[in-house]
């Protein structure tokens, strides 16, 4: 165990993963013969550059890595089919940056596109005066006493770059110009701020995702853990007196944690509709079946496939679930309308 240097930690650069945890937290400095777990943070060094060559910092900004650079990370798996698939090793070994936002675990597998993964050798974990590591559970938002629920719409999607993110800021965007107050939250996913920053350029009043809850990823973790992040966010942001809730579940419905959330009574039950954004036509067609058959109230696809005419005749002409574009969902007549909302007494606000 070190003392560790406050200008070291303010030297650093910081993930924005580990953004929650406050500085004057950060006392002292385990040395390896601690094991991590998911969610410790951690002093890296980098060794040699990957497929990740900027780290995001709690501002949204990209900075770029050398090698030398010491970064401050947070333990976790992670799971993304055009990325990595990476889990958080027994040690404090030499490993992997898997993941811009910040996230340090050891590369199994990854897309051959990529170079492959960032090289760190982690110096410690960070710990506080007790000598106890950090942890981001530590700092998660604290549960607020159960509210009504308003209208609350989920984004499913097939897979990374369906247009899930791009679907949900059009949500957003449609009912803030309808004058409601709009929350928007992530349940799942590898932690990083594009999305976040996107929902609230859109005009979320709000905007939180799973690491305000204290998860790094939610890549491994239980459906019971995964209800617990969905009731803190959403009640977080009934709290700031949000009228309508937008719902974005990363990957697609075959990843492990979204395919529970997808056949969850409870979760489906906290839902006033679901949305699907796909890449193709089949993909279009046969998500919106399954989440049908799960018992979601279907909305309508869309996503990148809409961007082509020819898939989306292909999709109207296989599905009874509507194919709905960018445009519409921005239309605040169109979507207050289409969700039923003009039909119902939720109060709106500016």
């Amino acid at each position: 165990m070190k003392i560790l240097d406050k200008n070291r930690i303010r030297n650093a650069k910081r993930a924005f993963s580990t953004r929650r945890v406050p500085i004057c937290a950060m006392r002292t400095l385990l040395l390896p013969d601690r094991t991590p777990k998911v969610g410790d943070l951690v002093l890296a060094r980098v060794t040699t550059l990957g497929s990740h060559k900027r780290i995001e910092l709690p501002t949204g900004r990209k900075a770029q890595l050398f090698p030398g650079d010491e970064v401050m990370l947070a333990y976790g798996n992670r799971y993304a089919p055009d990325q990595y698939e990476a889990y958080v090793p027994d040690a404090l070994e030499p490993c992997h940056m898997v993941a811009a936002g910040g996230l340090a675990a050891t590369a199994t597998a990854w897309h051959d596109r990529l170079a492959g993964p960032t090289e760190i050798e982690p110096v410690g974990l960070i710990g506080d005066v007790e000598h106890e590591p950090l942890n981001l559970a530590d700092y998660a938002i604290a549960p607020r006493p159960a509210r009504p629920l308003p209208p609350i719409f989920a984004v499913f999607g097939t897979s990374m770059n369906a247009g899930k993110t791009t679907t949900a800021a059009s949500l957003v965007k449609g009912f803030r110009l309808a004058g409601y107050k709009v929350g928007a939250a992530k349940i799942t996913g590898t932690g990083a701020g594009g999305d976040l920053w996107l929902m609230r350029d859109s005009g979320a009043a709000m905007a939180l995702d799973f690491t305000d809850a204290g998860h790094p990823s939610t890549f491994g973790i239980s459906l019971k853990a995964l209800m617990a992040i969905a009731s803190t966010l959403t009640q977080a942001l009934v709290s700031e007196g949000c009228s309508v809730i937008v719902l974005e579940i990363a990957d697609g419905l075959y990843q492990e944690e979204t395919a529970a959330l997808a056949r969850s009574t409870p979760f489906t039950g906290m839902l006033s509709g679901t949305f699907f954004a796909a890449n193709d036509a089949m993909g279009a067609v046969s998500g919106a079946a399954h989440l049908t058959g799960n018992g979601h109230t279907m909305m309508g696809i869309t996503g990148a496939m809409t961007r082509s005419p020819l898939a989306k005749r292909e999709t109207a002409a296989a599905s009874p679930v509507p194919v709905l574009s960018i445009e519409e969902l921005t239309n605040p007549g169109f979507i207050i309308h289409w969700t039923g909302l003009d039909a119902q007494r939720y109060a709106a606000a500016s």
